[in-house]
């Protein structure tokens, strides 16, 4: 298959996924509206959802250029507007051609799925005509608006769209009190505190409007205008919304407002505000309609499903995959039983046993690969989110940036990907803050006044590497030595490394910034990137070059669920070592260790290699003397390379990485705990963190 027609294929997979879904919600709510035209109360809020969702399909149609399904939802989703806006009359004939619509859309995204695209033009363009028929040109205002009685403030009725000034006519037609409920809330939390009224006040009526208003403290609060309909009496709807921060006043001059039997020129008495009755609408147009082409009655009375995706939550996965670790470890101890069978004499039944384990092991191989396909989402999904924070903090900051993408195709365990989203905020946020000048400072640096941030992200053997890189003037090098030094973290700033006093910006309340702004410079920030991107098994590296910009380099490993890891001991305790870090093991004697500044180092090939003693790192006491032959186990993380001298190698196995739990949450160099399946737990290494540390402190 060409890669033309495997893009194709996967564009249709990804439409169906998304539009089957919408299709299927159409229909159970067309129904609803079709139940409300027969009883005669339309409730807005579902022809709302049916028009939302009549353009969201719009929109998706238009993504994947599947013209036919885009047109068709355009021209139903401007016959759902001409309803909202009471343009039109909730008719029988017009249900019939809203029915008829959804089902040529169901016909249409059904043979997309079963990959027969013949044309359904003919249907559509007759389809298309039945809607145009019923859009006729809305009736001409009255002279006199009913909603100028109420006396609304002239920025509120200057704000109203034309469907809002519907919904109060509306309200007004039916008998309805309009109410203007104005509210208070503290900056800090008003979004709870106005979905709570909002709340309340859907279940004692409409909300027609919500404005935005100039309070009293602008500093400290924000205000809000709310047009509200409701049957309840005056003192029964303040008694409901009765608050400190809530003040209810009844439009119409504070009197119940009714509609009257005519509509009269002359003046109406205070006590009533004139109404006008909704006029007839006038009919469709007579001109004849050719009957709509008829699809195959099994296409649209099938119910089977037109996708082949399902949604599934991940902790329901994460259920999934623990069960795939306890049958792993289930079957680690079958291989145990196995080998002690075999080594007591009962060599024919271990054989059979051995058959029976080493084929429950290729299922489970297969079962672990799957569950884990199913787990694994491109890291594009986090790009939009990206996009929105740069261009919010960009205009905050009067800053013009531009954010490119590369590698949005790169996939991830859906819990890293949700893991590491914080900590990309954070550099992005610090990127702007920080890095990338202002306008007049890059036009006279001869750079574009429009600043570059850089989002890359590609597999690299068993890890997914994420690179943040801007374009903007770098870290100030010898300014964080220089805040060091003012902090008490060295005495003696000549003897830092530029690549040491980098790693300083990782340090709980390290900010070079002089002044606190809403964006960064509280100090806060770069220690969470740290510890999140840890937390999970990774690295973060920082590459600067002053004036030219600066580059995160993010390296991860592609999941925590099942690993496969070499159990090694030290000094009688055993641990696991992530198989994905280790490069290669050497066995070697107290005779090829060398010392360096102090150092231990070991010579592999053209390299020198930091050595680290398990035992020493983890301040282990051992009444055993150290055996003058050991293991060296070399692991490395992005471009760093350790290694860690243990006693002995014990074997691979697949394990289930357990949390410590927030008591252990900041025990040095471990990552979690795994079984074995011989009743025995140990711990997981972070060799992460374990190379971080060693690096730093050259321990």
């Amino acid at each position: 298959m060409s890669e033309q027609n495997i893009t194709h294929t996967k564009a249709v997979q990804d439409f169906l996924a998304e539009a089957e879904e919408i299709v299927e919600q159409l229909g159970t709510e067309l129904a609803d509206l079709a139940d409300m035209a027969e009883s005669g109360e339309l409730n807005p809020d579902v022809l709302n959802s049916i028009f939302r969702g009549a353009h969201s399909l719009k929109g998706l149609a238009g993504m994947f250029s599947f013209s036919g399904v885009a047109d068709l939802a355009h021209n139903m989703e401007n016959l759902l507007d001409w309803l909202r806006l009471g343009k039109l009359n909730l008719t029988p004939k017009l249900m019939t051609v809203l029915f008829e619509s959804h089902e040529l859309l169901s016909s249409l995204i059904r043979l997309l799925a079963s990959g027969d695209e013949s044309s359904l033009d003919r249907e559509i363009a007759a389809c298309v005509t039945r809607i145009n028929a019923c859009l006729a040109p809305p009736d001409k205002q009255s002279a006199v608006s009913p909603l100028e009685a109420l006396g609304l403030p002239a920025h509120i009725q200057g704000a109203l769209t034309e469907y809002e000034e519907h919904r109060l006519n509306d309200n007004l037609a039916k008998g309805r009190t309009l109410f203007n409920i104005h509210t208070s809330f503290d900056l800090t939390t008003f979004d709870t505190e106005l979905s709570s009224v909002t709340e309340i006040l859907k279940k004692c009526g409409e909300v027609i409007s919500t404005l935005p208003s100039v309070g009293g403290n602008l500093e400290t609060n924000i205000d809000f205008e709310i047009l509200f309909g409701s049957k309840l009496p005056f003192e029964e709807l303040r008694a409901a919304v009765e608050r400190d921060s809530v003040s209810v006043t009844q439009l119409g001059s504070g009197m119940v407002l009714t509609a009257p039997q005519a509509s009269s020129s002359t003046p109406v008495p205070e006590t009533e505000v004139p109404v006008s009755k909704a006029p007839e609408k006038p009919q469709p147009v007579s001109e004849p309609v050719a009957p709509m082409p008829q699809v195959p009655d099994d296409s649209i009375l099938s119910a089977k499903s037109m996708s082949r995706t399902v949604r599934v939550d991940i902790g329901k996965l994460d259920e999934l995959m623990n069960i795939v670790g306890e049958l792993v470890l289930a079957n680690s101890t079958i291989a145990g039983v196995t080998a002690k069978m075999r080594n007591e004499g009962f060599s024919r039944m271990a054989v059979e046993l051995g058959k029976a384990a080493k084929g429950l092991e290729r299922k489970l191989s297969d079962l672990q690969k799957g569950v884990m396909e199913i787990r694994m989402i491109p890291i594009g999904q986090l790009y939009e989110k990206m996009s929105r924070i740069v261009r919010k903090i960009s205009r905050e900051q009067g800053k013009r940036v531009e954010l490119k993408f590369f590698g949005a195709d790169t996939e991830l365990d859906k819990l890293i990907v949700e893991d590491i989203s914080d900590p990309m905020m954070h550099i992005i946020r610090n990127a702007i803050d920080h890095g990338i000048e202002p306008r007049d400072v890059r036009v006279a640096n001869g750079k574009d006044e429009k600043g570059t941030i850089r989002i890359s992200s590609y597999q690299k053997g068993n890890h997914v590497v994420i690179e943040i890189e801007d374009d903007g003037g770098g870290i100030d090098v010898d300014k964080v030595k220089k805040k060091a030094l003012q902090k008490g973290l060295v005495t003696d700033i000549s003897s830092v490394s530029d690549r040491d006093a980098i790693d300083f910006i990782f340090l709980p309340g390290f900010s070079t910034n002089e002044t606190v702004s809403e964006v960064s410079g509280r100090g806060v920030g770069m220690d969470v990137v740290k510890n999140n991107i840890t937390a999970i098994s990774g690295m973060v590296d920082i590459e600067t070059r002053k004036g030219e910009g600066s580059r995160f380099v993010i390296t991860l490993p592609i999941t925590l669920a099942i690993i496969k890891a070499l159990v090694i001991s030290c000094s009688g305790r055993t641990y696991a070592l992530p198989i994905t870090s280790v490069l290669e093991t050497l066995l070697m004697t107290n005779k090829d260790i060398m010392t360096v500044e102090r150092k231990e180092v070991v010579q592999l090939r053209e390299t020198t290699l930091p050595l680290l003693r398990l035992e020493s790192y983890f301040d282990i006491r051992s009444s055993d003397e150290a055996p003058d032959e050991f293991y060296v186990v070399v692991v490395g993380v992005a471009e760093k390379r350790l290694g860690i001298a243990v006693d002995d190698l014990l074997c691979q196995q697949d394990i289930v990485i357990k949390p410590l739990g927030e008591s252990f949450k900041r025990f040095r160099g471990v990552s979690g705990a795994a079984d074995l399946g011989d009743q025995r737990t140990i711990l997981v290494l972070d060799i992460g963190g374990i190379i971080n540390e060693t690096m730093r402190s050259g321990s």
